[in-house]
């Protein structure tokens, strides 16, 4: 047996009696009950109570709150607050004093919430800063617990630069200040933002109380829009236009920048308030027309590419920066303007030749329309008058029919050109847009690059035959094709129209000859220069009747020629000639 063993042995005066009846050292068992249970706190279910954490791991948290039994609470409810340690006071809700296991339950989380109203509120009204864990992502921000409440934490309040992986945030603890509670809806609104925005509102007015034009800053890319870039200065804002990033065109900033680069900018201009900074970017590098050869001259041939087009003309980049305007009257020899990109579109490489160059403007027009001849230089070799060609109909005036024998060889056909016979109100009758036409050249007009064509040339005349054919007197069938205030449009036979007055379209009965009929005509006036015949309905039989009367008369008339004067017979005159001859015609007419 050990010294220690040795040493150790029951009491000399201990009752054994006493202690197992229970009234050892005269104190009763529910004496001892009793001063056990005023040691210990009155906890009472469903209310919160102060604990003293005593263990801390990965799983839960076990808490002290002079209970008979520690509480245990799961570690998930203690995530806005990772540096919690053993020896922290926490305040707990009492769920259950006592569950089938004899354990004490408490929950942390329950009890910030019975008390976090308060404390968000509170928060609000004194600006204070509190902690809060970042749960996860919504739309639009983040959800934030605080005090064991979800706040929103929307993305612009992140920070002061654009959030774009809002991923990274989850699961961190971060500092936050209150900035907006509704009451109604019991909504909160955090921001972390806030917190840093003083310091910065302090550097910013630095930075802006030293800005100057022409002062070269270092700056971080923030945002690309398609306008522009918004360049970070150090709390400070600035903008490149679209147009100031490059000495050449820039159809898509994200061409030239990237988020988060680091470039050198110019400051260009800014405001009173200097709230709205210009920056530039191009201004860095030198202007790219002061790198131009200095040997390029007027008439020389360039290269480029189409970089923008417009109904008027068409810029054409020869080196980055350096561009020329094509206008759309140096893309032909045409006449016929139209539009730039009928001949040209954007991304073409195209060859053409310097007409105008100003260094000290930077401007430069073009033409391509000089890589090819000039048609009007030779156009009497190739089309002498008297030639006959093929043109396309272009359009219509009232005076006449414009075509295009080539491209930039344009003519007219006038009105009276385009038929002998045919009375042409307007050429549309004729032709229409886009056909393609006979002609003969009448006339060249070389300084004002017109020629003067004629369509009815390419016949002869069928006047000349007319002439012989409508003689005045002559009768011909005729239709009615159009009537008119002061008469009638008469067709004749080979294509010739006649013209009949009111009074000459009155038949024998007395009516008046419609649209459609056909009838007999007779000449009674022909113009071969004006191309005119006038015909007449009435005539046909008016004439005859008054033959018959003269007929009736004739056997008087001539015993009365058979008087001699002096003895002598009567001579005749010419206008018994004329009665006679009418006497033989209607005789003949009678047979």
């Amino acid at each position: 047996m050990s010294e220690l063993t040795n040493n150790v042995k029951p009491l000399d005066d201990f009752n054994w009696e006493e202690f197992e009846n229970g009234t050892s050292a005269n104190v009763s068992k529910e004496e001892l009950d009793k001063a056990y249970n005023e040691t210990l706190n009155k906890v009472s279910e469903h209310q919160v109570t102060e604990g003293t954490v005593i263990s801390v791991d990965k799983k839960e948290v076990i808490v002290n709150i002079g209970y008979k039994s520690d509480g245990i609470i799961p570690a998930s409810e203690f995530r806005y607050n990772p540096d919690l340690k053993i020896g922290d006071k926490v305040e707990v809700y009492v769920e259950n004093q006592e569950d089938r296991k004899g354990q004490l339950i408490l929950s942390h989380k329950k009890a910030r919430l019975s008390k976090s109203w308060e404390r968000v509120n509170a928060a609000l009204e004194n600006e204070e800063v509190i902690q809060g864990f970042i749960k996860c992502r919504t739309k639009g921000g983040m959800i934030v617990d605080v005090f064991g409440i979800e706040a929103f934490l929307p993305g612009s309040q992140i920070d002061v630069h654009p959030i774009r992986d809002y991923d990274q945030f989850v699961n961190k603890t971060m500092e936050f200040k209150v900035v907006k509670i509704n009451q109604e809806f019991r909504n909160v609104v955090v921001s972390h933002k806030a917190l840093i925005e003083a310091e910065l509102e302090a550097q910013k007015r630095e930075i802006i109380s030293k800005l100057e034009k022409g002062q070269i800053l270092e700056g971080t890319v923030k945002n690309i829009t398609s306008y522009g870039v918004f360049v970070d200065l150090g709390g400070v804002d600035g903008l490149i236009h679209i147009t100031d990033l490059s000495w050449g065109r820039v159809d898509d900033p994200h061409k030239v920048v990237e988020l988060d680069q680091k470039i050198n900018v110019v400051i260009l201009d800014f405001d009173d308030e200097k709230k709205r900074i210009a920056l530039g970017l191009k201004q860095l590098t030198p202007h790219p027309w002061d790198a131009l050869d200095a040997e390029l001259k007027v008439g020389d041939r360039v290269k480029g590419k189409v970089v923008v087009i417009a109904d008027y003309g068409a810029f054409v980049e020869i080196q980055p920066g350096v561009e020329g305007l094509i206008h759309v009257s140096e893309m032909s020899w045409s006449q016929h303007l139209r539009s730039a990109q009928d001949f040209l579109s954007v991304g073409d490489e195209v060859e053409a030749v310097i007409l105008t160059l100003d260094r000290e403007e930077r401007k430069m027009s073009l033409g391509i329309k000089q890589l090819k001849e000039d048609p009007w230089e030779a156009i009497e070799v190739k089309y002498p008058v008297g030639s006959k060609h093929e043109a396309k109909v272009r359009n219509f005036t009232n005076f006449g029919v414009f075509v295009e024998l080539e491209e930039g060889v344009d003519g007219l056909i006038h009105i009276s050109d385009l038929s002998w016979t045919k009375k042409v109100k307007h050429p549309s009758e004729f032709t229409q847009v886009g056909a393609v036409i006979d002609v003969v050249v009448l006339d060249i007009d070389k300084d004002n690059r017109r020629l003067s064509l004629g369509h009815k040339q390419l016949e002869d005349n069928p006047w000349n035959q007319f002439e012989a054919t409508y003689t005045v007197g002559s009768v011909h069938e005729g239709k009615i094709i159009e009537l008119l205030e002061k008469g009638a449009v008469v067709s004749l036979e080979k294509g010739v129209e006649g013209f009949a007055t009111p009074k000459h379209l009155v038949k024998e009965d007395g009516t008046q000859a419609a649209l459609g009929e056909e009838l007999p005509f007779k000449v009674i006036e022909f113009n071969k220069d004006s191309k005119r015949i006038i015909l007449s309905h009435s005539r046909t039989f008016e004439d005859a009747q008054r033959e018959e009367k003269r007929a009736a008369k004739k056997p008087r008339a001539k015993k009365e020629e058979t008087v001699k004067i002096d003895n002598q017979p009567a001579s005749t005159t010419l206008g018994d000639i004329d009665v006679l001859a009418q006497l033989k015609a209607q005789m003949e007419k009678g047979e």
